[in-house]
């Protein structure tokens, strides 16, 4: 079997001993694939309005239609179809800071979902014509066939530099002579954090998807129930390698994932407020019910700010968050400093210093009660801003980061908790500690 991406869908049984036929699922890109009639950009002259009344002149290319939402950046050098399809960005318009935009275009099979998220694209430079061998078509070629606007030629160094200042801001763009339709939009715009994105953008029902999975000995691996609140496909890659997954929308009851007997719980990453009281929140009840039942939990990104909620820790909206793929992360138990890939607006308050780097908004969660039946350490923190990156339960097998370790930026930094999961599930199913599963005991 090889680990190279089909050349359209997603299969993640597909490199998985004992697996036979896997479903597939579609990824983003197929839609290239599937259309001859590609319509070139229209660069026609454009406006990007912010609600403080800032504004920036460009030109348009992807979806003809007008783009509304928070505005965020991103400061990855690379890996911009990821972020196109990175759930994570419902309800946003993506700002990269990087100046050109599309150099080696779009490719079959590594999209980290079936859509395009961001709800508009802002850049500096697009390439028109990509230059790579393996592209099937262009940035703009990917957002006009999912209806998703871009803006190019727009001065996103004083863009960011604003943001960075006073905080992510509501933000309207679109055609220069629909200004007046653009301020009315922008006057009535409310903050996506308040929709309930959990719910739109997780899977519509449960499915195991990669049934009979084995070990290189030929054991059949442990059983993972994995809540999707925006879940990345890498991230089931990575899952499916080590447990048989059951892939689980975010709006399931607890007993109804325990129909699928599941040996340990997994949460994702996922887009908005992870206070909210929709999804978000089932999914933080479904995870706490885990972690009293004394199963095994991980979670990244909203996952780990869900575990921080029930863990009794407020969670909190960042001035202009963390997005990009050259985080430094501080693991305090060893000291190591970690490279990771990030993309969150939110963030658990520290357990001493409260709330660091928050938005100006103030906005956060309630204070609410630990009801973990467990306490936690803060496990990681960001070295830069000192945001806590991570939480480790006391006497559970269960524990969280903030980062993605499927995205492996260092190249490989964070993979290794991924079999730090791994080992957890194991020992619990054996009944041993974690110390007695590494000595070999049985």
């Amino acid at each position: 079997m090889s680990d190279t991406a089909p050349a359209r869908g997603f299969i993640p049984g597909a490199v998985v001993s004992g697996v036979e036929n896997p479903p597939s699922f579609a990824d983003a890109a197929d839609i290239l694939s599937d259309s001859n009639a590609n319509q070139p950009a229209s660069f026609a002259p454009g406006l990007l309005l912010l609600a403080d009344g800032t504004r920036f002149s460009g030109k348009l290319f992807g979806a003809e239609t007008i783009a509304q939402g928070e505005l965020v950046f991103t400061t990855g050098m690379c890996g911009y179809q990821e972020s196109l399809t990175d759930p994570s960005f419902a309800g946003q318009i993506l700002t990269f800071t990087w100046p050109l935009l599309g150099n080696y275009g779009i490719h079959a099979g590594t999209s980290e979902s079936a859509g395009v998220w961001p709800r508009g694209v802002v850049c500096r430079q697009l390439m028109r014509i990509p230059d790579h061998r393996d592209s099937i078509g262009s940035v703009h070629d990917l957002l006009a066939a999912h209806g998703v606007p871009g803006i190019e030629s727009v001065d996103t160094r004083a863009l960011t530099l604003r943001v960075r200042e006073h905080g992510t801001v509501l933000s309207v763009f679109g055609p220069a002579d629909k200004e007046l339709e653009m301020l009315e939009i922008l006057s009535n715009m409310t903050p996506p954090d308040a929709d309930d994105l959990v719910a739109e953008v997780t899977c519509k029902e449960a499915i195991l998807i990669n049934e009979g999975a084995k070990d290189e000995d030929g054991k059949p691996l442990p059983r993972l129930a994995t809540i999707d609140c925006g879940i990345k496909y890498n991230i089931l890659r990575e899952l499916c390698r080590r447990f048989e997954v059951v892939w689980c929308p975010a709006t399931i009851t607890f007993d109804e994932i325990l129909e699928w007997n599941p040996d340990a719980f997994f949460a994702s990453n996922g887009p908005g407020d992870p206070a909210h009281g929709g999804a978000a929140t089932n999914a933080r009840n479904n995870l706490s019910a885990a972690v009293r039942a004394d199963l095994p939990v991980m979670g990244i990104c909203l996952g780990h700010q869900l575990m921080g909620l029930a863990a009794g820790l407020r969670t909190y909206k960042l001035r202009y968050g963390h997005r990009g793929a050259n985080q430094p992360v501080v693991d305090l138990a060893d000291g190591r400093v970690h490279i990771t890939s990030q993309n969150h607006g939110f963030a658990v308050e520290d357990p001493n210093q409260g709330m660091l780097s928050p938005h100006p908004s103030g906005a956060c969660s309630e204070q609410v009660e630990n009801v973990l039946g467990s306490d936690f350490t803060v496990r990681y923190i960001n070295a830069n801003d000192k945001t806590v990156e991570g939480l480790d339960l006391v006497g559970k097998s269960a524990f969280t980061v903030q980062f993605h370790p499927e995205a492996c930026p260092g190249p490989h930094d964070a993979a290794p908790l991924f079999d730090r999961f791994s080992t957890m599930v194991s020992a619990h199913i054996l009944g041993l500690s974690i110390e007695a599963y590494m000595r070999g005991e049985n």
